[in-house]
């Protein structure tokens, strides 16, 4: 993978407002797969049962897709997203999402995408497709 698109992709990430409210954190980029890791917050993620909000786990599966969509250093898109829920998260537990590309053409990439708590427990899986605009990632500029 090109270090200029890993370092914008990370740069991105890191200034992004909402991976930083969540706590998510990009761990591992490479061309086709990527990591993002945040820790099950109760306080800011649970839902109306004290357990963690549904919408937590797509999120952080949402940044892994993200970061691992543009690693060609090209926009992608979101083009569908289905989501399977396992098991709900432990109060306070780290968790990691691997998005891993499966099949790529010019204008669309599909992409596997697991969380999994520290430990191995599996708490989703995610069948994603993206829209390959072709166009440059805009924040590569800023990388020297």
């Amino acid at each position: 993978m090109d270090s200029r698109i890993k370092e914008a992709i990370r740069h991105a990430v890191e200034k992004e407002p909402f991976a930083r409210y969540m706590g998510m954190e990009l761990v591992e980029l490479e061309e086709g797969y990527s990591a993002v890791e945040m820790t099950n917050v109760p306080e800011r993620m649970d839902n109306i049962y004290g357990r963690a909000h549904g919408g937590s786990i797509f999120a952080l599966i949402d940044e892994a897709f993200e970061a691992v969509a543009q690693s060609d250093g090209n926009i992608a898109v979101a083009l569908n997203v289905n989501v399977t829920y396992a098991a709900s998260p432990e109060p306070g537990v780290r968790l990691r999402a691997e998005a891993r590309l499966v099949n790529g053409t010019k204008r669309t990439a599909s992409y596997d995408i697991r969380v999994m708590e520290k430990g191995g427990r599996l708490i989703a899986t995610c069948q994603a497709l993206a829209f390959r605009t072709g166009k440059p990632i805009p924040f590569l500029d800023k990388i020297s």
